[in-house]
């Protein structure tokens, strides 16, 4: 609930501290006394966009403050407590605008940005008038305003859940059917590709292996003779020989040598060991050296081959296997595409189907939800003095979303057999207003936490149908908080809670003051409404019968 409004140099405002209260609050005043200023000045410390220039002629900045009254489960408390923001039971808010248009914002005396006020905006006050766009008389928000009467939370959250499960579907069975036409258009040379790389199966290293091997076999026709030669020295026809008899002559001497010959005939043990080995190692070079010219051929073809296809494809000679694999898994996607694609289809089907069973019921449910609304706002139409209008929710299939298929238009017919339409478009401004009030009372149940405001929503209306609105105003604060700016002096005289707004001349300066009015005043004030501005005793006469009555 709103307590109480500080404005400094607002407009034509200088000074202003207002105290507000439970009940219907009236504000009254010529016109062009300020009463717009007011709403304009609560609009800016909550964040609303109005006017550009707000700042009184002559100061600095203009500022204004506001503070309202949380009960313990207020919705504004979530708002704070995201945003990060203290929560002490009374919510103080505070904007200043400089002359060069910087707004700077605060919530219990912590910065805070604009878009944070509006948030909390939302959850703390509620502006009517005839030519607000915005709400009930705009379409857009009609299907918004429906499901809040009606409490669909979570049949909206199942339906948006299902609309973002068939989106993912849609988007996974998108992203299928692109990777499979790409791979479709080189299907042939997949199949050619992996053809001849399995043809060929060339291995890891196999490059390298191959490459040494053909070098052997090229430089062994030039070296095979001279090994051949250099076994033949040194064995059986060599110097194998040549040791063994030398061995041979020193062992028969070894005993008249008296032990001379001990260390070299143990040298030549050694040597003649070590001859072996090399005579061995040898042997084997020689095998090594021997090829078959058709070897060489067969070497240099494959290692030609695997060479071809490492250029034809980009890759590595050693890389050749692992593309291989690669090509192999991207033709056993696309044998394997056709029945993937058959169930992602399906998986697109179910969630469609689970979208559908959703928003079917949410339409459903905003079906019921209308007929109760209608006969909810007829009833309200009747003390209003529309007992023959007709009010209806008017359901049609619109484009699918996360919210359902249904578009919401609120329509009427003030006479039985006029044709319906849009509200802000058939109903005149008298009949607007109220049509407005009967919704509004519809709307707010179980919302007593709300300020609501009604900018002369009695306008174009007099007599005892101003009586009626004035009546339902008061009503409807019984249940929270209404402030109304009036000009019908039936709506003023309801008023729990009664303010005189006035624009004054001093020194040149113009000013706005805004003064609470005991019963005294509230008669005279009351009795200019009536009558202009000589107030006469017949005036105050009626006025003080509206204000018993």
């Amino acid at each position: 609930m709103l307590r109480g409004l500080e404005i400094s140099d607002m407009l034509i405002i200088d000074r202003l501290s207002l105290e507000f209260k439970p009940g219907l609050n009236v504000l009254t005043g010529e016109t062009g006394a300020g009463k717009s200023i007011l709403l304009d000045s609560l609009g800016f410390v909550l964040g609303w966009r109005g006017r550009a220039e707000l700042v009184r002629q002559g100061a600095t900045q203009g500022e204004v403050i506001a503070w309202f009254d949380l009960p313990e489960d207020h919705a504004a408390r979530h708002i704070l407590q995201e945003a990060g923001l203290p929560d002490e039971g009374e919510l103080i808010l505070r904007r200043v605008n400089t002359t060069d248009g910087r707004k700077t914002a605060w919530v219990n005396d912590k910065r805070c940005s604009g878009d944070v006020l509006r948030q909390l905006s939302e959850t703390l006050v509620e502006l009517h008038g005839q030519h607000d766009q915005g709400g009930l008389l705009n379409p857009r928000e009609h299907r918004k305003i429906l499901d809040d009467f009606a409490g669909l939370d979570v049949e909206k959250s199942a339906c948006r859940a299902a609309w973002v499960a068939k989106g993912r579907a849609a988007k996974a069975l998108s992203a299928a059917e692109t990777a499979m036409a790409a791979i479709r258009e080189e299907e042939d040379f997949l199949r050619h590709a992996v053809a001849e790389l399995d043809a060929l199966a060339p291995e890891p290293g196999e490059e390298a292996t191959l490459d040494t091997r053909r070098r052997t076999m090229q430089g062994a026709e030039k070296i095979r003779s001279d090994v051949i030669r250099a076994h033949e020295m040194l064995g059986a026809k060599g110097a194998e020989t040549a040791l063994s008899d030398a061995v041979r002559w020193l062992d028969g001497a070894a005993e008249q040598a008296d032990g001379l010959l001990e260390a070299p005939m143990a040298a030549l043990s050694r040597t003649m060991a070590e001859l072996d080995d090399a005579v061995e190692g040898i042997a084997g070079a020689i095998d090594q050296l021997s090829f078959n010219p058709a070897e060489l051929e067969d070497t240099e073809e494959r290692l030609f081959a695997i060479r071809g296809l490492a250029r034809k494809h980009d890759v590595l000679a050693d890389d050749l296997a692992e593309f291989a694999v690669t090509l192999r898994d991207k033709l056993a996607a696309l044998d394997a595409g056709d029945a993937d694609l058959a169930q992602l289809r399906k998986d697109l089907a179910a969630a469609d189907a689970r979208y559908q069973e959703a928003a079917s019921r949410l339409t459903q449910r905003r079906q019921k939800a209308a007929e109760e609304l209608d006969v909810s706002v007829s009833k309200e139409l009747a003390p209003l003095k529309m007992e023959r209008a007709v009010f209806e929710t008017q359901i049609t299939p619109d484009t699918a979303g996360p919210d359902g298929a249904d578009m919401v238009t609120f329509t009427v017919a003030t006479n039985p057999g006029a044709p319906s339409g849009p509200l802000n478009k058939i109903a005149s401004g008298g009949e607007l207003s109220r049509f407005l009030l009967a919704l509004k009372v519809c709307l707010t149940k179980d919302q007593s936490d709300l300020t609501m405001i009604f900018d002369e929503i009695d306008r174009g209306i007099g007599g005892a149908t101003a009586d009626a609105v004035g009546r339902r105003l008061a009503a409807l604060s019984l249940e929270g908080q209404v402030l109304v700016v009036t000009h019908s002096p039936q709506v003023a005289a309801l008023g729990t809670h009664h303010w005189r707004v006035e624009k004054r001349v001093d020194a040149g300066m113009t000013t706005s003051t805004v003064t609470p009015l005991p019963t005294s005043d509230r008669i005279d004030e009351i009795a200019r409404m009536l009558s202009g501005d000589s107030i006469t005793e017949e005036a105050r006469g009626a006025a003080r019968a509206l204000l018993a009555g």
